[in-house]
């Protein structure tokens, strides 16, 4: 492929804006699909979990045909948890779309991710998507998007960006709003547009190899497989070349395969030249941020920046009465054996192992990021307990630094007032607010810590009409003492299977998270109080049996539903004398070994 030919662009957007939706109508429309050839839906999220939560975790690629140009797509997390991901990927593009919702405008997500690409000196095309909501209203987006370019401190030309108007759902692309949709529609003008609007790859086939890894992918037949771009020469099957290590090493290796992408598939190809995304194999241990580079005159890329961790967890062997019944990998050993596959591919995450008890320190970006990591050793068959996030604080000059987020909501009016006393106690200041078509948007600047179990109670105050998400923003000073949670917990007086009977008469209590039939231990948590103080019960009391006849009907036990809670609701839930007991089968809460209830 002719390098004036390659177009490699990113696609930045914020959670549930389209941005994978959009992918499959450019490979659909590009016709790489027989009319026959039946298409899943959401190609590019090909991780289960992907697919459930409509997020974007690991960076893909795929790439697609246009008139006689090939178009790589580089499809790149929308959530600030895995920046780790975006910041690598955003150094094999040449070009980025910005995907906004056509009623909602630009979330903080979407700031982190820009920034990225505009530090990166990335042009950008803007496309405005879901034109087809009744809600929508395009002109208003454009407007927020180029006050946001000059918020980033975009360059002039920058500032005059492109837009195109895209429905992903139905399949159709404009220049311009009020067009009409002509032969059904179709996604040309996206294409075009990246054509027209990114550059080719520079770089020049006669300079010494040069080859950056972004990311790692892995294959049961051929191993780790080191993923990038080829900035500079020529590579090629069997050539001997070298690999610069983060440490500032150097290793002579081999490329025994070449791939090139292909839709979402990779072929196998006999060499790559400049600007063409390749994965290369014959290396097990390749790292992300390594450079592949002539033995001869080597040349290594700058390496990497990554943002730090700003949230850390214990991960822990599970030692409840119910541990290795449910897990098929229970042990410290497996956990580390894990936890050292992940970091491998992921440059964001951290691990250590405790100083004082068995188990492992790990740090992250976030509670989402974090909890995703958990979800997936759970459905590979790790049983393990963990404890409370933790925000990572800094020392400097004698002061304490702890992380803040730049935190927006979307709620009607109505709320706006319980949402703003409640953020207010979590040590939110407000920064910005305004009002839109019946709806208040407001900007706060929240410690980290504030935001840890927030959700929930976000969407009970706007009955689930509220829309919240965060960025990280800076280490700023210590905001004093947060309280979370209120209530205290209720905790199971000994072993027992829990009784219908029993549970009817503990709902005055509080609320309850077991059903009947629910095998129990000692120091489980079954519900929360509804008084401050810790309660031990016994969810197995049955009602007493006489021989007396009542003369009336017996009482009808009702039960109200437990409480339906998420890996991401209990972690954020517990306190720090409690732990999330996890496994393939069941999440768990549990008061720590040893710990006196609080009463």
């Amino acid at each position: 492929m002719e390098q004036s030919k390659i177009r490699n662009v990113a696609i930045i957007a914020h959670v549930d804006h389209g941005k994978t939706t959009l992918v499959d109508q450019l490979f659909k429309h590009s016709g790489m699909f027989r009319d026959n050839q039946e298409v899943s839906e959401r190609l590019m999220d090909s991780m289960d979990l992907e697919r459930e939560r409509g997020i974007t975790i690991t960076a893909k690629n795929g790439s697609y045909q246009y008139q006689d140009y090939l178009i790589n797509i580089i499809d790149t997390p929308g959530h600030a948890d895995f920046g780790g991901q975006v910041e690598r990927v955003l150094r094999m593009a040449d070009g980025a779309l910005l995907l906004v919702d056509a009623q909602e405008g630009p979330m903080p997500q979407t700031y982190f991710v820009l920034k990225k690409a505009l530090e990166n000196n990335l042009p950008v095309i803007v496309v405005i998507n879901k034109i087809d909501k009744p809600a929508a209203r395009c002109e208003w987006v454009v407007d927020q998007v180029f006050d946001l370019f000059v918020k980033l401190n975009a360059p002039d030309d920058i500032l005059d960006f492109s837009v195109v108007y895209t429905s992903a759902k139905e399949g159709f692309s404009l220049l311009d709003p009020e067009d009409k949709i002509e032969d059904g529609g179709s996604m040309h003008h996206v294409s075009q547009m990246i054509v027209d609007h990114t550059p080719a790859p520079s770089g020049s086939p006669d300079e010494p190899l040069q080859m950056q890894v972004g990311t790692i992918d892995y294959s049961p037949y051929l191993g780790r497989l080191g993923i990038g771009k080829v900035v500079n020469g020529t590579m090629k099957i069997n050539q001997p070349i070298v690999v610069a290590r983060r440490d500032g090493s150097i290793k002579p290796v081999r490329i025994s395969k070449i791939f090139c992408f292909e839709s979402d598939g990779k072929v196998a190809v006999e060499s790559a030249g400049v600007g063409q995304i390749v994965a290369i194999a014959g290396m097990e241990d390749v790292m992300v941020g390594v450079t592949f580079t002539d033995p001869e005159n080597p040349r290594p890329l700058p390496l990497i920046t990554i943002d730090p961790p700003t949230i850390s967890m214990n991960f822990i062997p599970n030692d409840s009465p119910f541990a290795g019944k449910e897990g098929k990998y229970v042990t410290s050993r497996h956990i580390g054996d894990r936890l050292q596959r992940e970091i491998l591919a992921d440059v964001a995450l951290q691990y250590e192992p405790l100083k004082d008890a068995v188990g492992f320190k790990v740090s992250g970006r976030g509670e989402l990021h974090l909890s995703i990591l958990i979800e997936k050793m759970r459905r590979e068959g790790y049983e393990l307990q963990v404890t409370r996030p933790q925000v990572i604080l800094k020392e400097e000059n004698g002061q304490t630094f702890e992380p803040y987020e730049k935190l927006t909501v979307d709620v009607d009016e109505q709320f706006q007032g319980p949402v703003i006393e409640k953020l207010g106690k979590l040590k939110g200041q407000l920064e910005e607010m305004g009002t839109e078509t019946g709806m208040v948007r407001m900007v706060f600047n929240i410690p980290t810590r504030g935001l840890l179990g927030y959700r929930s109670e976000f969407m009970t105050d706007t009955r689930g009409m509220g829309m919240m998400s965060y960025v990280f923003s800076e280490y700023g000073p210590y905001a004093g003492e947060i309280v979370n949670r209120v209530n205290g917990v209720l905790v199971v007086k000994e072993a027992c299977t829990a009784v219908a009977y029993a549970l009817f008469n503990l709902q005055d209590r509080g609320k309850m998270f077991v059903k009947p039939g629910a095998p129990l231990y000692q120091g489980q948590i079954v519900g929360e109080h509804a008084r401050p103080a810790d309660l031990v019960v016994n969810p197995a009391k049955g009602k007493k049996l006489t021989n007396m006849r009542a003369s009336g009907s017996d009482e009808a036990v009702i039960l109200i539903p437990p409480v339906a809670m998420t890996l991401e609701d209990c972690i954020a839930y517990i306190n720090d004398d409690e732990l999330v007991e996890v496994t393939p089968q069941s999440i768990r809460l549990r008061k720590k070994p040893g710990i006196r209830i609080r009463g």
